[in-house]
């Protein structure tokens, strides 16, 4: 892509890391480079270089046979630019994705919004609300979401049950997404995908 800004232009930046969304925020990134007095060598460079941060779009598996992908993303605005951009990068293929609901009075105040987010993949598993520092809310679950959801496919899971869902289940890209504490189940979900998909001769 191009950067156009009023201190000068740099044509043809390669971003170490795919989709629109990682572009918005390289751009952010050069701005505040370029503001700062960094030559345009050393942006192009560290642009190029740039690989990513944890939980941020960050590729578990990327293979012929089976895409992994843990996301942060804990609002709608965040779930409809990753989901864009996996869309827009695997057209082909299925997407799944396993969305952990963050706070109560955010899944009350956005489960519109959520579930319109979440409606644009082909696959939904949706876990238990995590509460982090709140109380529960009555009448505030993760079905308020579910309820709303149009995609074909969806499922209401337990956390504790999400393993052995993934076992009987065909996964062509999968992403997790959600700011609890679902990034405590990355690590199991990669190895099953790995054991599943990659162990086969």
């Amino acid at each position: 892509f191009d950067m156009v800004s009023p201190k000068g232009n740099i044509k043809d930046i390669s971003l170490g890391v795919p989709v629109r969304i990682n572009i918005e925020n390289g751009v952010a990134a050069f701005a505040a480079a370029q503001l700062s007095g960094v030559t345009v060598d050393e942006i192009r460079s560290a642009m190029n270089s740039f690989e990513g941060v944890k939980r941020r779009f960050d590729f578990r598996i990327k293979s012929d046979k089976i895409v992994y992908i843990d996301d942060y993303a804990h609002h709608p605005n965040e779930l409809v630019a990753a989901i864009s951009s996996i869309k827009s990068l695997f057209m082909d293929k299925k997407v799944t994705a396993i969305f952990q609901p963050h706070l109560y009075s955010r899944t009350r105040d956005f489960a519109d919004d959520f579930a319109k987010s979440l409606s644009l993949l082909d696959d939904v598993i949706l876990l238990d609300i995590y509460p982090a520092r709140e109380a529960p809310i009555e009448g505030v679950t993760s079905q308020i979401i579910f309820d709303k959801i149009t995609s074909v496919e969806k499922k209401l899971c337990n956390k504790n049950d999400l393993i052995e869902l993934l076992k009987n289940k065909h996964i062509e890209v999968l992403v997790t997404f959600g700011a609890g504490d679902i990034d405590q189940l990355v690590n199991k979900i990669e190895k099953l995908l790995r054991d599943k998909y990659m162990s086969k001769v």
